[in-house]
């Protein structure tokens, strides 16, 4: 049965009218949503299961038919196969069509069903050339006949991490330039071999989220000697040779964007803080998740004063790239910018950021200021199916599970050869946490169009000039690849009509014929270099950098020369880049010219010049020693080791702005060298308190790991007294562990033992290893559970205590209780881990806003069954060290000399990798359960009542 009508109803958000529209086309299994969307657009159901499940990616082919890649096989170690939708032969790239031209897809079939495929995350259409993107390959599968069934398959590349895993290998996007572009998350590490024999190695200190996902490491060298970390954005000749990396140190950077100027475009997952963000990404960007090696987690390296956005990011560390926008929290997807005007002349040059969490495509507008694209604070919400947007989304919200406003995820976005915005629905209850709901693997694709205008799918034809040049132009950004390739191929002939479309109105179109010109011999090169010379500032990014791929070396250097007087900032960071191939004595003087034109607070340029001199920086310093004094923020993007005096003659200017004396301590920090540890203890005492504060978080945070061995941090006395009572505990955990001696002695050992936390935690380590006797557990349990230090009590509620939850879950939920008995109960049993306002201790997940959270279902279940679902950042880790101590706690930092740790007090302990005999992920949260702190059913219900007014 099909609805007819729409219901409408407007409102205002970001300054434009939306309507929400219930949508006609459903079948009767699953209800309608609500959509929010501008006034002058429609959405409607273009698909949806069974004609494909679960979709991760779409693409379109020059029939206008729609590939999508589905993930029903998502986490299938999480799920129950006899419960959830399963695919035992491996998950399906399936075809859709809109075979009558009615708006909706007829017709489904498979393409190809394989193992290898395990929630592939991207699809690029080349023609007969299917290229998917599924952790650990990049793999083509070939239709030679064009009968939609594969004739080959091959696993063109290799070695990325993250197999079932969505912090893994995205899709692949064909740039106006030629080349595949493509991003990987962070779950590495990632070892890849392109078939020139280039290696890329990058990895970093984040493991889990699958069981296949327990390796990892930072500090890896590339076969470029560069070390790249994390998540990275790469590109690749469609021969497989060329890899390079054009950023790196994502977290989870979705899906990248690049359109036809060739500017990139992503979005990034945050680490569950409300700090998911929406970038334009320069090239030679570091995106700052971890720290420089990869070794630590943004946590780790939090500063004193930081906000949580700032450290995420790494903000205020040397030479890491502006994060863009914070678009809150979220599970941000899809990426696209909208180049064609088939929606409306004003969406041309839209942005749209997908984030599935949200429930929302995000909208910008994005505008050059002075050498970069500034998107900060500029979103607006395009398309919801929530009336609200909620900037703390919770990913683990239980009410989602009765609101299908929340079950919209969008997945992917695209634009088809017709015009239309598509975007893939995941659909389901949650999203994050490795997890899913949905056991039916319902999937969706809806249609946006403009209300008043009809778009209908053209006939093309990549078998004539004419129909290459229709094609082009096409919407459609892989149809576009393939008319580039096929104009590529015969310049003389298709010369003239390429030039043509510089005449274009669209100025995607007009950008995309430069990147063309640019290879078509000495006239179009010339052509493109007249571009260079009259264009406007993109045109001019847009010239150089074809020209840049395609020219001379030595005949592009001159005319990097002349543009270090260009009047754009825009321009001459582009050019800052172009230097790269030159050596140092051709290039510094050219390079300085840049940097004497730097604008005022643009990291974006510093950054560049950073980059393109790295490993050059030293020489370049000491040649300008002087020079250096009028260009701060370059130093300090380069913090080379030959400025340290440089470094702290400023932080020692007490009439110098404080926020520039920082900076000057910071890039000291940076800086690995026995010169920098005695500079920063010079200024430790320094008789400015603000200083010498600063000076003394950096020593002992730089003890920790880069400057481990670089001093002498600890006295000899103080690692003798240690050692002394490390010693008696090994005695004493001896005659404990020896059933011969009798129980009066082993009791008295163990008593000793309970007096020190090392003591009680190798304790803890015996019951965890079931090799603490029976007659002790019954006499040490008890004193371990009531212990003093919420470290052993806490980890000894959880290993001792296997109550079973006898809570009458109706009743405590729908019951309403009394707040301050319920304020008592929490600072009894909550407070010595959870702050709620200025009360409390900040060592669990803050409190103070979880009434807006979760409702009371939700807290009942956070509070009986703890380990359910833990929260990420809060997983708990027991190290046990070759001298017999054990630390247990949650990880923050790991390089290959040092591991850290934070225990349940909050005090940080970092081991040396060489004494740790194991380490072990803990499976159980370390909160301990409502029944096991011996809370009544009364208390729970007003510990719920009193945690739902939080923030309300």
């Amino acid at each position: 049965m099909i609805k007819k009508a729409f219901g409408v109803a407007l409102f205002l958000v970001s300054g434009l009218f939306f309507a929400f529209t219930v949508n006609p086309n459903l079948a009767l299994e699953e209800e309608p949503l609500k959509f929010y969307l501008p006034d002058d657009l429609k959405i409607e159901l273009w698909a949806e299961s069974s004609m494909l499940y679960n979709p991760t990616n779409m693409d379109t082919d020059i029939k206008g038919r729609i590939w999508v890649t589905e993930g029903v096989n998502y986490r299938n170690f999480n799920n129950d196969s006899s419960a959830f939708y399963h695919h035992e032969k491996g998950d399906r790239i399936v075809i859709l069509t809109d075979t009558d031209q009615d708006g909706k897809a007829d017709k489904s079939q498979v393409f190809v069903q394989d193992k290898d495929l395990v929630a592939p995350l991207g699809i690029a259409v080349f023609g007969k050339d299917i290229i998917v993107s599924c952790a650990p390959y990049l793999i083509k599968y070939t239709d030679e006949n064009g009968d939609d069934i594969p004739d080959s398959k091959e696993i063109i590349l290799k070695g990325f991490g993250g197999f079932n895993h969505d912090h893994s290998l995205h899709s692949v996007v064909a740039g106006p330039d030629g080349k595949w572009h493509f991003s990987v998350g962070n779950a590495g590490p990632h070892v890849v071999t392109d078939k020139s024999g280039f290696t890329l190695r990058s990895g970093s200190i984040y493991t889990g989220g699958s069981p296949y996902n327990e390796k990892n490491q930072g500090n890896m060298v590339s076969d470029d000697g560069k070390t790249w970390v994390g998540g990275l954005q790469m590109r690749i000749n469609p021969d497989m040779r060329g890899l390079k990396v054009r950023a790196h140190n994502f977290r989870n950077s979705y899906e990248t964007y690049i359109d036809g100027h060739g500017e990139m475009w992503q979005n990034d997952n945050d680490d569950q803080v409300v700090t998911c963000r929406v970038s334009w990404l320069a090239e030679g960007g570091d995106a700052g998740f971890f720290s420089k090696d990869g070794r630590r987690y943004w946590n780790a390296d939090q500063r004193p004063g930081q906000n949580m956005f700032t450290a995420h990011w790494h903000q205020e560390d040397p030479a890491v790239m502006p994060a863009g926008d914070n678009s809150g929290a979220g599970s941000p997807t899809g990426m696209l910018r909208i180049e064609g005007n088939s929606l409306g002349q004003k969406y041309q040059g839209m942005v749209l950021s997908a984030d599935a969490g949200r429930n929302v495509l995000f909208g910008y507008m994005p505008k050059i200021k002075n050498s970069f694209y500034d998107l900060k604070n500029k979103k607006q919400v395009f398309v919801s199916s929530s009336f609200t947007d909620d900037p703390a989304y919770q990913w683990n919200n239980s009410n989602f599970q009765n609101d299908l406003s929340k079950w919209f995820r969008p997945s992917d976005l695209m634009i088809g050869t017709d015009g239309a915005l598509y975007i893939a629905d995941w659909y389901d209850a949650v999203v994050g946490g490795h997890r899913i709901q949905d056991q039916k693997a319902y999937g969706r694709i809806y249609r946006i169009s403009p209300k008043n205008s009809k778009l209908n799918t053209p006939i093309l034809d990549l078998s004539t000039a004419k129909g290459q040049i229709e094609c082009f132009k096409n919407p459609a950004i892989h149809v576009k690849y393939q008319a580039y390739l096929k104009l590529k191929q015969n310049p003389e002939a298709n010369l003239e009509a390429v030039l043509k479309l510089l005449q274009d109105t669209n100025p995607f179109i007009k950008s995309r014929a430069i990147w063309l010109l640019a290879t078509m011999g000495a006239k179009g090169e010339s052509k493109t270099i007249e571009l260079l010379k009259t264009g406007n500032e993109q045109e001019k990014v847009v010239a150089l950098r074809a020209l840049r791929q395609n020219m001379n070396e030595e005949k592009l250097f001159k005319f990097l020369q002349n543009l270090t007087k260009d009047p754009s900032a825009f321009v001459r960071r582009e050019a800052i880049l172009a230097l790269q191939p030159f050596s140092y004595e051709k290039s510094k003087s050219t390079f300085k010219q840049f940097a004497d034109t730097s604008p005022i607070n643009d990291s974006f340029y510093t950054n560049a010049l950073a980059f393109v001199f790295a490993g050059k920086e030293n020489d370049f310093f000491k040649e300008n020693s002087l020079w250096f004094n009028k260009h701060f923020d370059l130093a300090f993007a380069m913090y080379p080791s030959s400025a340290l005096n440089y470094f702290e003659k400023i932080a020692l200017i007490s009439n110098e702005l404080f926020e520039k004396r920082k900076r000057a301590i910071t890039a000291i920090g940076f800086i690995k060298s026995k010169e920098a540890v005695g500079s920063m203890l010079k200024l430790a005492e320094s008789k400015d308190k603000r200083l010498a504060d600063m000076a003394k978080y950096w020593l002992s945070f730089r003890s920790t790991n880069d400057w481990f061995d670089l001093h002498n941090w600890n006295s000899i006395s103080d690692e003798i007294q240690l050692q002394k009572v490390l010693s008696r505990l090994l005695g004493r955990k001896e005659i404990v562990l020896n059933g011969n001696i009798a129980f009066g002695d082993r009791r008295n050992a163990a008593i000793e033992m309970l007096k020190s936390t090392q003591g009680s935690q190798m304790l803890l380590e015996m019951i965890q290893n079931q090799t603490l006797s029976e007659d002790l557990m019954e006499y040490v349990g008890p004193l371990l559970s009531n212990h003093s230090e919420s470290t052993i009590k806490y980890q000894a509620k959880n290993l001792i205590n296997t109550f079973e939850n006898s809570y009458n879950s109706e009743l405590v939920t729908k019951t309403k209780g009394n707040i301050e008995n319920g304020k008592k109960v929490f600072e009894s049993n909550c407070s010595s881990c959870h702050k709620i306002g200025n009360s409390g201790k900040e060592i669990g997940p803050e409190l103070t806003k979880i009434g807006s959270k979760l409702e009371k279902k939700g807290l009942y279940e956070a509070l009986v069954y703890p380990s359910a679902s833990l929260v990420f950042g809060y997983e708990t880790y027991s190290i046990d060290t070759k001298n017999g101590n054990t630390y247990f706690g949650f990880l923050i930092a790991e390089n290959d000399k040092l591991l850290t740790v934070k225990d349940l007090s909050g005090k940080i302990i970092t081991i040396q990798q060489k004494e740790i005999k194991s380490k072990a992920k803990q499976k159980k949260s370390v909160m301990p359960t409502a029944y096991s702190l011996a809370i009544n059913e009364t208390e729970l219900t007003d510990l719920i009542e009193y945690l739902t007014k939080q923030n309300q």
